[in-house]
């Protein structure tokens, strides 16, 4: 998902006015005029997954046009584009013309200011779907996360697509996920016509970088004594292919996506070959809690939550509409360890290569939270 620059403003020059071939409203005409299928807008589809699905699109026999809006252009020429911040209501006229919006402008990054980050997600998803629906388009797509379930230690397992949502904001991003889901569920009671579906896919993999992610560059795999983990992925083709298939209208509602089953916390040591590190949850959380205070660590406590306890997904609505994932999670895992090999991650903040050796030994301790001589040093360091 793309991470917005801040400093890129959408140009009010001759790169948005209508070219030959396009509309007065922007939206490029089809070779074929007589084309069936949706014209379907995409936001954050310069990088990430978005522009893998701007791409799958841009392809579909299914699909007349493919609208493409971020900060940047990217490298698919076979969509319009239009470059501006998603927060600007001017998207409002980007989008006329358009049948779908698949909103994918998120920022997620672990690095991100959260304020800045909060401000963005949610004011970037405020705007799309008030523009959409003044732009009269009657569908949009969100897509959030299966952690907006929560990971607790009485979730069903699989939890059904209908379940409660139990999360917190305690977790990285979760509360703005938590609120783009509520400005979901509202906007069609104010703006009558227009149907929202939200896709919230498992531990995302293929290019990307969480906290859930960043758990597997560790040199140890944290166990919190007494828990029960459960992994589920979802490879990023998988989550594209489910995108499509909402923007698509072959499905809608809350979707849940991800590999079929899931794999308890001995097989994911067992096919990783990574040793567990077993600590109480008074230790683990605590040590987390003062690592992320003192800002040594990117990820705040309530990350740990999500790779102590449940919280994999049932994919039916998806299923019962024909579609399937092309990953197991086993494949997804080890896609996974090929990605992170040579990273080294300790307590969630990444070191380059000659910090993670002068850690030596005590690497493995910080990198499970049990760092009281580094949390120790560090409170000096900062006179607290």
């Amino acid at each position: 998902m793309s991470s917005p620059d801040p400093q890129v403003r959408a140009p009010h020059d001759a790169e948005n006015r209508p070219e030959h071939g396009e509309s007065a409203h922007g939206v490029r005409l089809p070779r074929n005029h007589g084309a069936r299928g949706p014209v379907i807008a995409v936001t954050g589809a310069a990088s990430g997954v978005g522009a893998a699905l701007v791409a799958r699109l841009a392809a579909s026999d299914e699909v007349k046009q493919v609208v493409a809006i971020d900060e940047r252009r990217g490298e698919c020429t076979a969509a319009q584009w239009h470059v501006l911040d998603v927060r600007d209501p001017a998207i409002a006229e980007r989008l006329r013309g358009a049948d779908v919006v698949v909103h994918l402008a998120l920022d997620l990054d672990l690095e991100t200011d959260p304020a800045a980050r909060t401000a963005y997600n949610v004011r970037g998803t405020q705007t799309v779907l008030t523009a959409a629906a003044a732009a009269g388009v009657h569908r949009v797509v969100l897509c959030t996360s299966a952690m907006v379930y929560g990971a607790l230690p009485d979730n069903d397992i699989p939890l059904s697509e209908d379940s409660e949502l139990r999360a917190t904001a305690e977790a990285t991003g979760v509360g703005d996920l938590l609120e783009i889901e509520r400005l979901g569920r509202r906007a069609p009671r104010a703006h009558p016509g227009l149907n929202v579906t939200v896709v919230r896919p498992a531990v995302l993999v293929g290019g990307t970088d969480t906290a859930l992610t960043r758990y597997f560059e560790s040199p140890r795999l944290l166990v919190v004594a007494g828990s029960r983990p459960t992994w589920q992925f979802c490879h990023v083709e998988d989550l594209v292919s489910a995108l499509e298939y909402a923007a698509l209208e072959k499905v809608e509602g809350e979707l849940a996506v991800g590999c079929e089953g899931w794999l308890e916390q001995e097989e994911v040591e067992e096919l990783s070959g990574i040793r567990r590190m077993e600590l109480p949850s008074a230790v683990a959380l605590g040590a987390a809690a003062r690592l992320h205070r003192i800002g040594l660590t990117p990820s705040p406590a309530g990350d740990l939550a999500y790779t102590m306890h449940p919280w994999v997904i049932s994919v039916s609505a998806l299923h019962a509409a024909g579609w399937r994932p092309r990953w197991t999670n086993e494949e997804v895992l080890a896609e996974l360890l090929q990605e992170v090999a040579g990273r080294h991650t300790v307590a969630g903040r990444r070191l380059g290569r000659k910090d993670a050796t002068a850690a030596g030994a005590a690497g493995a301790t910080v990198a499970l939270l049990g760092a009281a001589a580094v949390v120790r040093a560090a409170r000096r360091r900062r006179g607290l």
